[in-house]
């Protein structure tokens, strides 16, 4: 059992991770080894304390180059369940089960809506993980909604399972398969009454399909672990970023606003000294 497991690589999760490492805490860090798609496509970084009017690119190369003089890994596995219970956790990465005592959610926000219909049908055709679901889809025709490139080595896995794949990328797609079909078009709402149906498009168009794959960057924490508390869409967190779950904590954008670099490093910080406070009790 670790003593905590890290949910996210952007600057909260980094600064997370540091602060463990030098308190010599047994943890897993799961994330992308790119860091963050948010960092990267900053233009222009002008308000973080001593690096100013650096560009996204060179922070990112900093934040890259600090992790590895760290000694820090990322392990690249995308989270898609976490579970509460008898006070410890137990997360769900690519279809393997993590244990650990603590939790630090630093997960972002999920900048798109979700479609009408997703929360309902959620496990009864909607699956936000290809490789712990997709094997349920073999040999049938599927939905995949994905906002970022990182996650088309999963289409391509769907491919591979279902009959026929109705892609529906947010970005120019890399995805070359016969039973592929890529559209602009965009998914608005998921059909079904005890499982999925159809999806309708942005064009009114319905189309039949028997479950749908949402390939994002972030999960609503409501849906990444049931009962945590949230308002307005962001986890509520005391001053030690401490959720309402014994051992879970939260830093970054997920605990709302203001989106910004600095603001995710320090509560960063705070979090992994509550994880710290938390284990010596």
């Amino acid at each position: 059992m670790y003593d905590c497991i890290i949910i996210g690589s952007g600057p909260g999760g980094l600064s997370a991770a540091l602060n463990l490492k030098t308190y010599r805490k047994d943890f897993i860090w799961f994330g992308s080894k790119d860091l963050s798609d948010k960092v990267m496509k900053a233009e222009k970084i002008a308000n973080y304390p001593g690096l100013p009017e650096m560009s996204g690119t060179k922070f990112l190369e900093r934040l890259q180059a600090h992790m590895e003089n760290a000694g820090l890994e990322i392990t690249e596995k995308t989270v898609t369940n976490v579970v509460y219970s008898g006070g410890r956790f137990m997360v769900l990465a690519d279809n393997e089960f993590y244990e650990a005592k603590t939790v630090i959610l630093a997960i972002g926000v999920v900048a798109a809506k979700l479609m009408e219909g997703e929360e309902r049908l959620l496990g009864k055709g909607v699956s936000y993980c290809a490789t712990c679901d997709g094997m349920l889809y073999a040999g049938k025709r599927i939905a995949v909604v994905c906002n970022a490139p990182k996650f088309e080595h999963e289409v391509e896995y769907l491919a591979d399972l279902a009959s026929e794949v109705l892609y529906y990328p947010t970005f120019e797609s890399r995805v070359e398969r016969e039973n592929v079909t890529i559209s602009r078009d965009v998914p608005t709402k998921i059909q079904g009454e005890k499982r999925v149906t159809s999806v309708t498009l942005q064009s009114k168009t319905t189309v039949p399909v028997d479950g749908v794959f949402c390939l994002r960057n972030a999960i609503v924490p409501t849906k990444l672990i049931p009962g945590i508390r949230v308002e307005d869409a962001h986890v509520v967190v005391d001053r030690q970023m401490a959720t309402n779950l014994p051992g879970c904590f939260a830093a970054g954008d997920c605990t709302g606003r203001p989106y910004q670099f600095a603001k995710a490093v320090g509560e960063g910080n705070v979090a992994a000294h509550g994880v710290i406070s938390f284990l010596a009790t």
